[in-house]
Parts: structure tokens; C-alpha cells; sequence
């Protein structure tokens, strides 16, 4: 067992070169609280927030929608999507808001439509979860979003059972810097370290965490997660995505993110597995992208500080949080 470990991110943001390039926007309206995303090389893989069934939306490189790969099961609030070597869509129904929910899940929906639900259960009570970490060996890692503290880490104590519970242990836990970049449906200074979706590329030695303002890349050179969220990461501003949720690497080494929305875009991070492994654990300083997109550099963003007065910020900010995802998800 891993003992559980905890890591305070001091990261620099990469170069301006670094800044997200739009690869194409999701016109389709059934398409508008993008959630998880996955892709094979080929292929993207898109998940809503929520919904009354699984859906995994198959979309081209355009953002069009070739097909929809679906399941009757009513889930409880699925949050992230990871795509498994075999083609298993991997759902996190892992959503808690109100921190109400006895146990979370998984489901394991097949390209054919068919799905098998592994039921999960926190040694610590209940957590709002929106970001899941598959492991080359199809080891399920998550990730709890917290307004403020450390975001914690889990993953199954033993071998999942269907339909379970299978006992969740906690392996580790990361506490994120807030930031200036702008974006996401809160202030920057919570929105910055709230984790909202996460990815492991292709071969497992990279893995990215993202809030809705940035994304961090850890290099895992022996596939274990746990590990590799124990390193210094590096930083990449994600700026001005309304509600961004959804990250994924595409078999190029690019880093894909998107955001909920209508007519929301898919922006591509170019040569971000190379970066990660290139830079990831070490104590490089480099400029910021600008916020906005402009390419001009801008000094590294640094935490709010610990005066009484920023603190009272940050605790009000949180529970804004916390009010408004629960009015916004009211589902039970």
C-alpha cells in the first residue's frame, strides 16, 4: 500500500508558445455540458454532465458528431470520461455536490452500448469527485474537488467488483496555488485550484489534473499515478473557458480541453506529453502565457498570501462554491 502523500504545487507556467490553439467548436446542441473527454487517435469521445442515461458522443476531428454510444442505466451524476486500450469507456459517476451519496461508481460502457457498474465507497465519507485517472493496468484513480484544503486521491483497495461496493483508499492528496487566470463560473482564486476533470495519455508516463482556469502535467515515467502526483508538475493556463471541465491527450502528445457551453470549443495543448516529460519535477521558472491569449509573457502567478484578510476572501469565495453547484445540481 502507498502511503498517502501530500504535495504543495509551486509551478511556473510554460512559455507563451504554450498558449491553447483551437482545434474546432461542438455545434451540436446535444453536446452542451461537456464534461469528459477521450480521444483514440482518430476519434474524440464526449461526455455530458449529468444526464438520465449514458451517452458517450463520437465526434470527428470537425467536432461533428458521427454517432452516439449509448446505455438505459440512469446514473446518479457522471463527471469525467477515460477511454481504456480496449475501447471500455470508463464513466465517473462520482458527483456530490451536497455530499450526500452513500457510494459513487463507475461504469464500464463497451463500444457495442453495453455497460457493467462497479459501485464505490470513500474510507472518509463522502466527496465531490469530477476527475478520473485511468492507469495503463485499467486502475481507476480519483480526485476530489475542494474549495479549499488539499484535493484528495483514491483508488480501489483491491479488484473492482460488479456491481460492489468495492472499498476506495486514499493514496494520496495535492494542494493547488490559486491563480489570476481568468475563467470558469467562480472567481479565479477558488476556480484555479477547484480539479474538475483529469487524463493519463496513451502509454500511462504522462498525467494531467485541470481546474477550470489551468492544467498540470506530471510525468509518471513508471505509470503509477500515485507517484507521479507527488512531483512538481508543470503548469498550463487553460484562460477564458466558461465552465471548463473536460481534458484529454490525443495520441500526438497534444493535451485537449474543453468547457461546457453552447457552441463550446476543443483547444489543443501542442507537445504537451513531450513538456511534461521534459520539465515535469523539476524547478524550472518560466513566464506565464497572458490570460487573454495575446502571447504576451506575463510573471508567474503566485498564491493569495495567508494575511487574515485574503483568507476571509478565500472562505467566502468558497462558499459561493459550494451554493452555487448545489442550486445548480439539485438531482437526488
Amino acid at each position: 500500500m502507498i502511503g498517502v502523500v501530500a504535495v504543495l504545487l509551486t509551478v511556473s507556467a510554460l512559455p507563451a508558445s504554450a498558449d491553447p490553439v483551437e482545434r474546432c467548436r461542438i455545434s451540436d446542441k446535444r453536446v452542451s455540458e461537456l464534461s469528459g473527454l477521450a480521444a483514440d487517435g482518430k476519434y474524440w469521445y464526449a461526455m455530458n454532465d449529468g444526464g438520465t442515461k449514458l451517452t458517450v458522443y463520437v465526434l470527428n476531428k470537425s467536432c461533428a458528431v458521427q454517432r452516439a454510444i449509448t446505455n438505459a442505466t440512469d446514473p446518479f451524476d457522471v463527471e469525467d470520461l477515460a477511454r481504456a486500450a480496449d475501447g471500455t469507456l470508463w464513466l465517473a459517476d462520482t458527483g456530490d455536490n451536497r455530499k450526500q451519496r452513500e457510494t459513487v461508481a463507475l461504469h464500464a460502457l463497451n463500444p457495442n452500448g453495453k455497460s457493467t457498474l462497479y459501485r464505490l465507497t470513500y474510507p472518509d465519507g463522502p466527496h465531490d469527485v469530477e476527475a478520473l485517472l485511468l492507469d495503463r493496468n485499467n486502475v481507476p484513480y480519483l480526485v476530489s474537488k475542494e474549495p479549499f484544503g488539499e484535493a484528495k486521491v483514491y483508488r480501489p483497495a483491491g479488484k473492482l467488483s460488479a456491481p460492489g461496493p468495492t472499498p476506495l483508499e486514499k493514496v494520496g492528496a495535492v494542494s493547488l496555488r490559486s491563480t489570476s487566470t481568468p475563467g470558469g463560473p467562480v472567481g479565479a482564486g477558488i476556480g484555479s485550484v477547484l480539479v474538475t476533470g483529469g487524463a493519463v495519455n496513451a502509454d500511462g508516463t504522462v498525467v494531467a489534473l485541470r481546474t477550470y482556469t489551468e492544467a498540470y502535467l506530471f510525468s509518471a515515467p513508471d505509470g503509477d499515478i500515485a507517484a507521479a502526483l507527488a512531483r512538481k508538475p508543470v503548469r498550463v493556463p487553460l484562460p477564458n473557458e466558461e465552465q471548463g471541465e473536460a481534458i484529454a491527450f490525443d495520441t500526438d502528445g497534444s493535451l485537449l480541453s474543453g468547457t461546457e457551453g453552447k457552441n463550446s470549443p476543443i483547444r489543443a495543448i501542442e507537445g504537451a506529453v513531450e513538456l511534461a516529460r521534459s520539465q515535469g519535477g523539476t524547478e524550472r521558472t518560466a513566464p506565464s502565457p497572458s490570460p487573454d491569449g495575446s502571447g504576451q509573457a506575463q510573471p508567474p502567478a503566485e498564491s493569495g498570501g495567508s494575511s487574515i484578510g485574503a483568507l476571509a476572501v478565500a472562505g467566502l469565495l468558497a462558499l459561493g462554491v459550494v451554493f452555487f453547484f448545489s442550486r445548480r445540481k439539485a438531482k437526488s
